[in-house]
């Protein structure tokens, strides 16, 4: 396989753009296998958003962060997850622009949502407390790697018993949207839905690899640091799918879907990190990331515990008819991409 980095610089960003275009394109395709799949199962909007269109669409960036870690960019593998995180939280409210009926994260009451946005936020502070705390790993692996795996999975097996034996349902008004609006129309066997769906996302995965590749290379040529090339580079490229599918399941009216698919895919992008521990070979990646990388971490726990309150407060409607809770995304997305920009 070619050596990338001997690319010129017009054609490593030219892969790098034209593996940005394959990762947004399929992924509309993947949402509406997701939502069929959802249906056909009944496993529900919320809890199948978080599994499987969550993990799907997450391919691309656990291979771009597993990829560079392996490769000894600390500062790129994690703030590609965190960057990520923060991308994606923040296209929800890019997503409330699109339904114009109501505030989304009133219309899209779930209870299984705000136990995974719950989940979320632990899942962010740990690897904080493992950076702040004495360096630690047992060969090469820090501790809390296999917490985060343990807590994902104890989160997964909780949301599946809050959907099934909900002990509060939120208030219906008439502006919530419920599960039990949408009808399948797709008849295709579910074994194939599947399979075209996992043929996508080892599609996405490859991608992924690639805008690992070519980030690293770029970050060298133009001589920006890795957290920025992660934070506003890769990782924005590698959740295209979620804006792609969360604006296009909004446009369906699969608004559980669409809130669940970015709160679990932000849940899975939780586990790069833990991917880049063990993919990163120089000891533990928590205590090899710099102070601009944990800054991204306490962000993603503002903006996710914002977002936590917004579904808890259910606000109909807000400024330009979007919630407060989005305006407020939208301002500390945009305000942590200003500070590492103007960082370098």
């Amino acid at each position: 396989m070619p050596d990338i980095a001997s690319f010129s610089t017009a054609a490593i960003a030219g892969i790098f753009f034209a593996t940005a275009m394959v990762i947004a394109l399929l992924g509309t395709r993947m949402a509406g296998l997701a939502d069929v799949i959802a249906d056909r199962t009944g496993l529900g909007e919320a809890l199948i958003g978080s599994v499987l269109l969550g993990a799907g669409t997450s391919i691309a960036g656990i291979v771009t962060s597993a990829s560079t870690a392996a490769s000894g960019a600390a500062d790129l593998s994690v703030s590609n997850a965190l960057g990520g995180i923060a991308a994606q939280t923040m296209f929800l409210a890019l997503a409330d622009i699109f339904y114009r009926k109501v505030n989304l994260e009133h219309a899209a009451a779930s209870p299984v949502n705000l136990g995974q946005a719950t989940l979320l936020i632990i899942l962010i502070v740990l690897p904080i407390m493992a950076a702040m705390a004495p360096p630690v790993a047992f060969f090469g692996v820090h501790p809390m790697t296999p917490v985060l795996l343990v807590v994902y999975l104890v989160g997964l097996h909780n949301a599946h018993r809050i959907h099934e034996q909900p002990m509060w349902t939120p208030r219906q008004t008439d502006e919530t949207r419920s599960e039990a609006d949408d009808e399948c129309e797709d008849m295709r066997p579910l074994f194939l839905l599947v399979t075209m769906f996992l043929g996508l996302v080892l599609i996405v995965g490859i991608a992924g690899w690639l805008v690992g590749e070519t980030g690293i290379a770029l970050s060298g040529r133009l001589g920006i640091s890795g957290g920025v090339v992660g934070a506003l580079g890769t990782a924005i490229v590698t959740s295209l799918p979620e804006l792609v599918t969360t604006v296009a399941a909004v446009r369906r009216g699969a608004l559980q879907l669409a809130v669940g698919g970015i709160i679990g895919g932000n849940m899975f992008d939780a586990l790069f990190i833990a991917a880049s521990d063990l993919a990163y070979r120089d000891g533990s990646i928590y205590n090899a990331i710099s102070d601009r990388t944990v800054f991204w971490m306490a962000l993603v726990a503002v903006m996710t515990a914002i977002l936590l309150m917004g579904l808890l407060r259910r606000e109909r409607r807000g400024p330009a008819s979007i919630g407060w809770e989005s305006v407020l995304l939208i301002a500390l997305w945009g305000g942590g991409a200003a500070l590492q920009i103007a960082l370098g």
